[in-house]
C-alpha cells in the first residue's frame, strides 16, 4: 500500500507539472480557427494519455530501485532518464547536472576564477608546463614565463596527484572563488630549486577576438601584413564579449589604414546566437542577418542596421568543417549579402537553437533545442540526419575558393597555433603552410586591386562531387564527428 500510495504521489506531481508545463508553452501562441481538413483531423491527445505514460516511468522507476540486482542511485537514475529522453531528440540537447553547470556556464562564458595560465601535462617529468601567462592575470604579474614547470600545487607535488587526473586535480585547486590565495610552486630552466609564490585569484576572461600573434606588452596584433594592411581576427567563440573585442579590434585596425579584413572562424564551435547577430552587424547596413522559427514561439527576423557599420574594405571569412552555429550565421550573412567571401571548407551544419531552462529552482538545466534558424537566403543551415554531401546544409566557400584540409594537417595547425599562441619579446614565424589563410590573401589582394570595398555576388557549387570521389563520402562522415581536434592544453 505504502508503495502504491507513493507511486500514486509521483505520478499526480509529475503529470501535474508536464501538463502545466505545456499550457505554459503553448499560451504563448494563440489560437487559430481551424478550416478544412484541419477541421476534421484528430482531436487532441486527452489529458489521461499523460497520466498513462508518467505512470509508465513511475513503475519502471520503482521496479529497478526495488528489484534490480544491487543497489541503485536514485539521483544517478533519474538523471539518466532525463538524459536517454534528450538524446533520443537531438544532439545538442542535453542535460547539465548541479556538478556539470560550474563547468558548463565557464565554457559559455569563457570565464572562470583562477591564476591566468594556458598550461599542458607533460607525463614524462611528471610536471604541468606553462605554455604561455595571459596578459595581466595574477600568473603574469608573478613573473611566471612560459615553459616553467610547475611541479607544487597548495603545499601538494604534483607527481603525487592521482594518476592520469594529474590535470583534473590542478583544475580543482588553481580554479575557485576569486580572491582565494593559492601557492604554487615552479621550477625554470635547468635549475633544480624551487621558486614558490603566492598567487591571488582572479576572474579570468579568456580573450575571444585573437590576432595572429602576440604584441611584445601581450596585446594582440590584429594587423597581418603592415605592408598591404591586411586585418586578421580570430573569432574562437561567441562569447557576451566578444562583440565588443571585435568591436575594438576593428577600430584599432582601421586606425591603422585597414584596406582588407580575414575572420577566422576555423574550429569556432559557436556560442550565443546574439553575439552572432551583432558581429554581423557591424558590417551590414541593412537587410536580414538572421531568422529563427520555433514551434512555440512566433518567428523572428533579426535585421542590420546603418549605425556603427564598418565599411569601405573586403571581407575574407576563414571556416573549416568546425566552424558551427554562430559561425555559420556570421559566414552566412556576409556571404549572402555579398559582403563577404567564404574561403575553407564546409561548415558543421548547426542550424538550431539552445535555451538553457532552469531544473530544481536553477540547481541543474535543461539545454533544449527550441528554435530552427535560416540564413538571409532563407535556405537551412542545420544539416538533418540522412542528409549527404549532396544535400544543402551549412555553409559552402564561395565558388573557386574550397580548400579541405586533411586530418593530419588539421593537427599540424593546431600544433602550430599553441607553439606561437605565447608571450615572447619577438613573434615566433609559422612552420605550417596554411593553404587556407594564403587563398584568403590571394582573395583579398585581387579585391583590393581591384577597388572593392565588398564582395562580388557570392557563387558556392552545391554539385554532386566527381564520380570518383564518391568512396571519399564515409571517409567525410566519419571525420565529422562533434569532438573538436584540440592539443591537449588548458587554462587555469
Amino acid at each position: 500500500m505504502r508503495n502504491l500510495l507513493a507511486r500514486f504521489a509521483c505520478l499526480v506531481i509529475l503529470g501535474a507539472g508536464l501538463g502545466f508545463w505545456i499550457g505554459a508553452t503553448r499560451a504563448e501562441e494563440p489560437a487559430k480557427p481551424e478550416t478544412g481538413a484541419a477541421a476534421t483531423a484528430a482531436p487532441a491527445k486527452p489529458e489521461d494519455e499523460y497520466f498513462e505514460l508518467m505512470q509508465v516511468f513511475v513503475d519502471t522507476f520503482d521496479e529497478i530501485d526495488q528489484n534490480y540486482v544491487k543497489d541503485v542511485d536514485r539521483r544517478k537514475l533519474i538523471e539518466s532518464a532525463i538524459r536517454g529522453m534528450l538524446a533520443d531528440l537531438d544532439p545538442y540537447s542535453d542535460y547539465i547536472s548541479p556538478e556539470e553547470l560550474a563547468q558548463f556556464n565557464e565554457s559559455v562564458d569563457q570565464e572562470f576564477g583562477g591564476v591566468g595560465i594556458q598550461v599542458k601535462f607533460a607525463h614524462d617529468i611528471q610536471a604541468i608546463v606553462v605554455t604561455t601567462p595571459l596578459p595581466g592575470s595574477p600568473a603574469y604579474k608573478a613573473g611566471i614565463l612560459p615553459g616553467d614547470r610547475i611541479v607544487e600545487v597548495a603545499g601538494k607535488k604534483v607527481a603525487d596527484f592521482e594518476k592520469n587526473r594529474e590535470m583534473e586535480t590542478a583544475i580543482e585547486i588553481l580554479r575557485g572563488k576569486p580572491g582565494e590565495v593559492i601557492n604554487v610552486g615552479y621550477m625554470r630552466g635547468d635549475s633544480p630549486d624551487i621558486t614558490r609564490v603566492d598567487l591571488t585569484r582572479e576572474l579570468i576572461q579568456l580573450d575571444s577576438a585573437l590576432g595572429d600573434s602576440y604584441k611584445a606588452d601581450g596585446m594582440w596584433n590584429f594587423m597581418l601584413d603592415s605592408t598591404k594592411k591586411i586585418g586578421y581576427v580570430r573569432l574562437t567563440h561567441f562569447t557576451s564579449r566578444s562583440a565588443s573585442e571585435m568591436k575594438a579590434a576593428l577600430k584599432s585596425l582601421k586606425a591603422e589604414g585597414m584596406k582588407g579584413l580575414i575572420i577566422d572562424v576555423r574550429f569556432n564551435p559557436g556560442g550565443y546566437l546574439q553575439t552572432a547577430i551583432d558581429i554581423a552587424d557591424l558590417f551590414l547596413e541593412e537587410g536580414v542577418i538572421v531568422s529563427t522559427e520555433g514551434r512555440n514561439s512566433r518567428p523572428v527576423t533579426r535585421t542590420a542596421k546603418k549605425a556603427g557599420t564598418f565599411t569601405g574594405f573586403p571581407i575574407v571569412v576563414l571556416t573549416n568543417r568546425y566552424s558551427a552555429s554562430a559561425s555559420e550565421i556570421l559566414a552566412a550573412a556576409l556571404q549572402d549579402h555579398k559582403r563577404g567571401f567564404v574561403v575553407g571548407e564546409r561548415t558543421w551544419g548547426k542550424g538550431s537553437v539552445q535555451n538553457t531552462l532552469d531544473v530544481e529552482e536553477g540547481k541543474s538545466k535543461l539545454k533544449l533545442t527550441t528554435a530552427s534558424y535560416y540564413r538571409p537566403s532563407k535556405e537551412k543551415i542545420h544539416r538533418f540526419p540522412g542528409e549527404t554531401e549532396n544535400d544543402k546544409w551549412g555553409v559552402m566557400p564561395n565558388d573557386g575558393m574550397k580548400i579541405e584540409f586533411t586530418m593530419d594537417q588539421m593537427r599540424a595547425y593546431n600544433s602550430d597555433r599553441v607553439k606561437r599562441d605565447v608571450i615572447t619579446p619577438t613573434p615566433i614565424p609559422s612552420s605550417f603552410d596554411d593553404a587556407q589563410l594564403k587563398k584568403a590573401l590571394e582573395v583579398l589582394d585581387q579585391e583590393i586591386a581591384k577597388g572593392n570595398g565588398a564582395a562580388e555576388p557570392a557563387k558556392t557549387s552545391q554539385a554532386a562531387p566527381p564520380a570518383g570521389k564518391q568512396v571519399g563520402e564515409s571517409k567525410k562522415k566519419s571525420a565529422r564527428i562533434p569532438v573538436f581536434p584540440t592539443t591537449l592544453k588548458y587554462v587555469l
